[in-house]
């Protein structure tokens, strides 16, 4: 069947752009007033509203949890999930059941683990793994330390055109702390490390990925030295991208002040001059993509001094209307939000996904980026509440879902 969507503004023409989605079975086949066949059912989007928007379906890159009811309130229909699971994902069988588990309301893009166990030491089978479904590898939320294990995953990945996912913290200098240095880890008595650490693993990692010709995707950039780097090897022409919640763009060290856990994050919470930072890193294009870094915790494990408790936040149902905060405060336009949420995940993935265009498939949602509502941890769709922006008033809900011309929502 087709049908045709109108009179809504379409995302990729831009927000003033009144146009159609028109879509047959799980594909779209035109946009535009002009391209809409005889015999096609019309959905007027104008009934759902004036601040109604057609644009394409979030794909987050890096979540820890399949949740499928937080992704669809939150407009996910695809997720790369990261090798942290039990058991870690560096196995064929397990990728590939892996890659099932979320059908059939979202599409689960496994990322492999880059090393057996996700230990640090030696090599998982990389080109299995890719022949299994495996969308990319990852260090997973640790470091790799030995700089001669790095190489070889970076040398293993190009040869397998697989994008290496790393996590940028020395391990040497964060140990166990849970803060970032400085007045609110001191005034606290909180175990801390200094914010280069995370300068010092991107610097190494770059230089690797440089003398290789690998990929590199940095899932999380949170300080300023550490976009500066990002900056100067993408100057280079060099193929390194990173990606941010968020907690990092919106909240600073601050937030951590009543030793509330859910602010209890990896990396942890920044300086307000590192969130700045992260702001201008937005609007330059540093910063490649917007992900949620799901990772639903419990009260059996957020219910703890602020040091015993798990890192983590549950953020796929509140990462479009956090994001949509970005527009309001002019950082960036509404189009180059999608970009950050979908087109530039997608790439990474190696997905024909993420845009509104002929051919791509039918993950697109209506959103009334104007509807207010606030965050409330717990009421939330997700396997467990654990926001640092809990009863937060926002803007942006998902209207309507669709995936693969599906609709879910």
């Amino acid at each position: 069947m087709i049908r045709a969507f109108r009179n809504a503004a379409l995302v990729s023409a831009g927000p003033q752009g009144i146009a159609a989605l028109v879509i047959d079975a799980e594909k779209i086949v035109a946009i535009g007033q002009n391209d809409v066949p005889d015999g096609t059912e019309m959905i007027d989007c104008s009934q759902l509203g004036r601040s109604v928007l057609i644009a394409p379906a979030i794909i987050d890159l890096g979540v820890f949890a399949v949740d499928k009811a937080a992704c669809r309130a939150g407009g996910v229909v695809r997720v790369g999930l990261m090798p942290d699971q039990s058991p870690v994902l560096d196995d064929p069988g397990i990728i590939q059941r892996a890659a099932d588990m979320g059908k059939p309301d979202i599409w689960v893009h496994p990322i492999a683990a880059a090393t057996r166990g996700l230990a640090g030491a030696d090599l998982a089978e990389m080109a299995i793994a890719r022949d299994a479904g495996a969308r990319a590898v990852a260090t997973g939320r640790r470091w790799i330390a030995d700089s001669g294990v790095m190489r070889r995953v970076l040398a293993y990945a190009r040869d397998c055109d697989l994008t290496v996912i790393a996590h940028a913290e020395d391990a040497g200098l964060t140990g166990s702390a849970v803060a970032t240095d400085g007045e609110t880890a001191t005034r606290l008595g909180l175990s801390s490390a200094p914010a280069i650490a995370e300068a010092l693993a991107i610097a190494r990692d770059v230089t690797l990925a440089e003398e290789t010709g690998a990929r590199l995707h940095f899932r999380q950039v949170t300080t300023a030295a550490g976009f500066e780097l990002i900056r100067r090897a993408k100057a280079r022409g060099l193929p390194v991208t990173c990606g941010i919640t968020p907690a990092h763009l919106f909240l600073s060290d601050i937030a951590m002040s009543d030793f509330r856990t859910f602010a209890h994050l990896s990396p942890p919470l920044r300086s307000e001059s590192d969130r700045q930072a992260a702001l201008a890193a937005v609007r330059d294009g540093t910063i490649d993509i917007l992900c949620s870094g799901h990772d639903p915790r419990g009260p059996e494990e957020k219910r703890l001094p602020f040091a015993d408790s798990s890192a983590g936040m549950a953020g796929a149902e509140t990462l479009l209307a956090l994001s949509l905060g970005l527009v309001r405060d002019e950082v960036i336009q509404i189009d180059a939000l999608f970009t950050l949420l979908a087109a530039n995940p997608a790439k990474i993935l190696g997905l024909d996904a993420g845009t509104l265009t002929p051919g791509a498939p039918a993950d697109f949602m209506l959103l009334d980026w104007e509807a207010p509502w606030q965050i409330d941890g717990d009421r939330m769709a997700a396997k467990a509440g654990n926001t640092p922006f809990d009863k937060l008033p926002v803007q942006g809900k998902v209207l309507r879902l669709f995936k693969g011309g599906t609709e879910l929502l």
